[in-house]
């Protein structure tokens, strides 16, 4: 198995080569020539580690298998605040898959606990001598959970851009008090779009001779990076075979997903396990007010033009959902002209349309819907009074969506993408509790409820401020460059 770029005009790779370079030369991204067969029968009694040791040895053809394990054994070994990476939280009939224990409290930690490693493989194996500057743009936890893998990792720096509005004060602090040497965080005036444009803008336009001269090459922490994406999919089997083993379904029944979605990196991860035989029935898309991946599965088409909105749910505050490409290249029976050719059309017209054979193979799958700030914040008040469960608002967005789209007879599984303790204002606010003006006062207020404080938390807001830089989107290309000319 190779690895294709979604544009079709770069040569297929390993997987060592994908991870290294993140976005094809073409500026397409990398997905297997053939989706890898993992019938979960086979894995009945793995645990996490266990099941990321199989996909990803599927997944990224190049490693070896000694590779991987060893990769994942660093990755989540007596790393995250639980035993079984992702618990399975029973609330209501229902379920909420919690990805949120890991370093920085987010789900972006499942997958960026492992690129480091994959990275670093990568680069024996391929016998890389120059440094490899990771760019990532980030819409609350990519970056702290980027920042917290690759802190003082050798031969690797990061540099981050986030909208300077927008995330919260413990995501902020997160990122702007982060130690390492090879660390770089910027604030931008802009929004998440701004900064995901910049990434991909100085990608194609780096030049390749500057590049050399200071000994450097440009990858990716973000989804768009197949060592990503592909960790992602392993928390969909494990969910699957924690429901099989308790009994609550059989082997081969379906089992529905609901997945709070920006990037859409989290969903389509979904997806590909589906391709590999999970039995995922839908997978609905649940969007916050930025509603343009609800309108594509409406319409069939992508419409970015619209106003950007600032939402209690920032980390999916998004209107170009990069991972989306993917999709719509599998959708359109993998044929690259045609992605090239709408990928060309969001570029220079803002929008571009699928046929509806595509689209059919889409929503066989896939269910799209949209919930309010207003709607969002009922969920977490109804959920924690019914239940006794707190949840974010990204999660909260998802258990809405479950709602509107309709539980079936197969269960649902609610992603939960970040601790209740990233966003204490906005769940205070929910539950109709006072608000205090100090964000540590509110992290108190809110851990005095019953949110547990993970440990990624603990003092975050104490520690110096060491980034505060605030730059235009067109500055970015200057700045890398400056950091790779200061070496």
């Amino acid at each position: 198995m190779r690895l294709l770029s979604t544009r079709g005009l770069s040569a297929p790779v390993d997987a060592p080569e994908a991870v290294l370079r993140g976005i094809a030369p073409d500026g397409g991204l990398y997905i297997p020539d053939e989706i890898p067969a993992i019938p979960p029968q086979e894995l009945w009694g793995a645990d996490f580690c266990s099941l990321a040791q199989r996909i990803l040895c599927a997944y990224l053809p190049g490693y070896t298998e000694d590779e991987i394990r060893l990769c994942v054994q660093r990755a989540y070994y007596h790393t995250f605040d639980t035993d079984e990476i992702t618990p399975l939280r029973a609330v209501g009939n229902q379920y909420v898959l919690e990805l949120f224990h890991g370093p920085t409290a987010a789900f972006k930690d499942v997958a960026l606990s492992i690129l480091p490693q994959l990275m670093g493989a990568a680069l024996k194996k391929k016998g890389v001598h120059e440094d490899v500057m990771i760019l990532t743009a980030t819409s609350g936890d990519t970056g702290s959970a980027a920042l917290t893998g690759f802190c003082d990792v050798p031969g690797i720096r990061v540099l981050v851009f986030y909208p300077e509005q927008g995330i919260s004060p413990i995501q902020r602090a997160q990122m702007t008090t982060m130690r390492g040497g090879n660390l770089h965080v910027y604030a931008i005036r802009g929004n998440f779009d701004d900064a995901q444009a910049g990434v991909k803008r100085i990608f194609a336009q780096m030049p390749a001779d500057f590049c050399r001269a200071h000994g450097f090459t440009l990858s990716s922490a973000n989804s768009i990076n197949i060592g990503r994406l592909a960790p992602q999919i392993v928390y969909y089997y494990d969910a699957y075979l924690k429901l099989v083993r308790a009994g609550r379904i059989q082997m081969g029944e379906p089992v529905d997903f609901s997945v709070p979605t920006g990037n859409f990196g989290d969903i389509l991860a979904g997806y590909l396990a589906r391709l590999s035989g999970l039995p995922v029935g839908r997978l609905i898309c649940a969007s916050n007010a930025n509603n343009v991946l609800t309108d594509f599965f409406n319409t069939a088409v992508y419409d970015k033009n619209r106003p950007f909105l600032t939402t209690t749910s920032p980390s999916m505050d998004i209107l170009v959902s990069s991972n989306l490409e993917r999709l719509v290249y599998l959708a359109l029976n993998r044929d690259a002209a045609a992605v090239r050719e709408r990928m060309e059309q969001l570029r220079n017209q803002g929008r571009y349309a699928l046929p509806e054979e595509a689209m059919a193979r889409i929503r066989a799958c896939f269910t799209g819907v949209c919930a309010s700030d207003q709607e969002g914040m009922d969920a977490i008040a109804r959920v924690y009074r019914d239940h006794g469960y707190l949840m974010d608002p990204h999660t909260a967005v998802a258990w809405r969506g479950m709602e509107k789209a309709g539980t079936g007879s197969a269960p649902c599984v609610v992603l939960s993408t970040a601790s209740p303790c990233k966003f204490p204002a906005c769940v205070l606010t929910a539950l109709g509790q006072s608000v205090p003006q100090d964000a540590q006062a509110q992290l108190d207020a809110l851990t005095s409820l019953g949110a547990p404080l993970p440990r990624a938390l603990d003092g975050v807001l104490q520690r110096p401020v060491r980034f505060s830089d605030v730059i235009d989107p067109q500055d970015m290309m200057a700045y890398v460059q400056g950091k790779a000319a200061s070496k």
